[in-house]
């Protein structure tokens, strides 16, 4: 099982581009869908309190499927599975990026993974919101939280404070 965890994070360490939100919808590929580790309500949950979580959301995700998945060394065996690639590969990219940034080649590259990266993105907003809203009043919550993300400067440990108030009072 050890093995099997390293080498599917490392598939999805490997294949994420664009950060910690960009893995969600890899993770839930391959630990709800073709493995079938977890639930999808198990798979939510978790992306919860990853995001709670200090640190990156990905590495944390990691830890914490491993860890149910396998105790500890399951921890450890998906949270270096899904750090190999990019450890490896910022070894590889660091000398050389310095020297070709400014490349024609090397700007249309990084052009091209943007929009892929916004379309990920995207598909774990989509996963989320069928995990997390499931009556009037989370869709609500999720338009408050949105608005109040995309128009005012409050910190977000604040609104997550508010909506688990919240959450308290409604549920």
């Amino acid at each position: 099982m050890l093995f099997k965890l390293f080498l599917a994070f490392a598939k999805i360490g490997a294949f994420s581009f664009g950060g910690g939100y960009a893995v969600i919808p890899l993770l839930y590929r391959d630990t709800v869908t073709i493995n079938g580790w977890l639930t999808k309500s198990q798979m939510t949950d978790m992306v919860a309190v990853a995001q709670m979580t200090p640190g990156p959301i990905a590495v944390n995700l990691a830890t914490f499927v491993g860890y149910r998945l396998d105790g500890i060394q399951g921890a450890a065996a998906a949270t270096l599975g899904l750090i190999t690639p990019s450890v490896l590969l910022a070894l590889l990219v660091a000398g050389f990026f310095a020297r070709f940034q400014e490349k024609y080649q090397v700007k249309s590259v990084l052009a091209g993974i943007r929009p892929v990266v916004i379309a990920l993105i995207a598909a774990a907003a989509v996963f989320l919101v069928h995990g997390a809203v499931k009556d009037v009043f989370g869709v609500m919550l999720a338009l408050l939280v949105l608005f109040l993300s995309a128009f005012t400067r409050l910190h977000p440990i604040w609104m997550i404070m508010i909506a688990g108030f919240l959450g308290m009072i409604i549920y």
